[in-house]
């Protein structure tokens, strides 16, 4: 798993970096960024799905399996909070503020004045190539930084994890074939209806976020305050995934996915009165929803895969597969979601850019902050009243595994 992690970093760097930086020429630059933009995904998901995997190596305790979980998920949305921050601060000066006043005709004076003198310089550069040559130089230097950190963290992983092999016992000596593997993982009952609930309860949350900034100013006048939102959205995420973690210990993880359906409640209120102490609460709520839905599939796929481990324990090796699987069907989550808000829009009128959105815009958005999300988190919950892997049978699995691991073997003996 590590060495598949360190040897993907380097190439994930080198891709990031050419995301943010502007080539020379201008016919090809669609082209450019489709291609980079698309090997950064693939990268990144080869990265992902070994250090995900990289839980089920790390313990045979199904107790310090959720607390490398908890620490896990806590430090990747504490890192998404850190990231957009330091990102944001550098490339703070290369935003100039627009008025959405600002007419046709002042626009393209702006656009044709030239030969602005810069500082001590007898330069004839104009003021528009002045500041993108300025935004093209600090979005390169977020993105090295950003890089950096990439490469620092993965050097921590590397040389502070050590990878230990689950011992059970009756495993067969030779790896299962990929396809023969994926055939079974995907006949598992239990996985399929983890994988089939959290697909649906990952699009709601991606819905809820994607849309959320649009919804602040095109639907509920709050433009001004939606940095604000979403910072509060990060911090209360950041903040409950220790309370998601007490609260699944105390209860059990198959109660503690309810909880997702806090959002329901308050993305309801947010879209019939669209106030800002409203907005701020559907911000601490949907942090919690979001923290609950980071870190309970992978927290409860573990106990998928010591299931699945006690009923096959002729299968060796296929953690890859139930973890990369479950990646895929994340991303899945976030296509359709995606999808969804696009066509959404795209029917209604929305014009990207445009200050003034269609009045139906703003009917969009908000059913696709309220509605859409509160009956996928439904749906999904209601499919998860059918996931068999209750606190008791958990237990029942990981002692029955604990004997197979701590068995003793019998020494061969030679028949005269």
């Amino acid at each position: 798993m590590l060495l598949r992690i360190i040897g993907c970093t380097p190439f994930l760097t080198v891709s990031y970096l050419f995301l943010w930086f502007a080539p020379p020429f201008l016919t090809g630059r669609v082209l450019w960024y489709l291609t980079f933009y698309c090997l950064f995904q693939a990268l990144t998901t080869v990265f992902h799905v070994p250090y995900s995997t990289l839980t089920m190596f790390l313990s045979t305790d199904q107790k310090e399996r959720d607390s490398a979980t908890a620490y896990r998920m806590t430090v990747e949305v504490l890192g998404t909070l850190l990231g957009a921050a330091v990102q944001g601060q550098i490339v703070a000066s290369a935003h100039i503020s627009a008025r959405c006043a600002l007419n046709n005709e002042t626009a393209n004076f702006i656009e044709n004045t030239t030969h602005v003198a810069l500082g001590s310089h007898n330069s004839s550069l104009s003021q528009p190539l002045a500041y993108q040559l300025h935004a093209e130089k600090v979005y390169m230097i977020a993105a090295g930084i950003i890089g950096g950190v990439y490469l620092f963290c993965t050097a921590i992983l590397f040389f502070g994890v050590t990878e230990k092999d689950d011992p059970y016992a009756l495993n067969s000596d030779s790896i299962m074939p990929f396809f023969r593997g994926f055939k079974l993982t995907m006949k598992h009952g239990p996985y399929l209806n983890l994988t089939a609930a959290f697909l649906l309860i990952s699009a709601a949350v991606q819905l809820e976020q994607s849309n959320f900034v649009l919804f602040c100013t095109h639907a509920a006048d709050l433009g001004d305050h939606f940095q604000n939102l979403v910072l509060t959205i990060l911090i209360s995420a950041v903040l409950s995934v220790p309370f998601w973690q007490w609260f699944l210990q105390r209860f059990g993880k198959k109660s503690a996915t309810f909880g997702i359906s806090w959002m329901i409640p308050f993305a309801v209120l947010l879209v019939t009165i669209p106030n800002l102490i409203v907005a701020y609460l559907v911000a601490v709520t949907s942090g919690l929803s979001i923290a609950a839905s980071l870190l309970l599939p992978w927290s409860m796929l573990p106990d998928v895969v010591d299931d699945f481990r006690l009923l096959n324990p002729q299968a060796k090796g296929l953690e890859t597969i139930f973890y990369s699987s479950f990646v895929f069907f994340t991303r899945l989550s976030a296509g359709i979601a995606l999808g969804i808000s696009s066509l959404s829009l795209e029917f209604t009128g929305y014009s990207t850019g445009a200050c003034k959105q269609p009045y139906h815009v703003a009917i969009t958005l908000r059913v696709l902050i309220g509605a859409v999300p509160a009956a996928l988190i439904i749906i999904g919950l209601l499919i998860l009243i059918f996931y068999p892997i209750s606190e008791e049978k958990r237990r029942e699995n990981e002692h029955a595994l604990n004997m197979i691991r701590y068995r003793p073997k019998r020494r061969p003996t030679l028949l005269g």
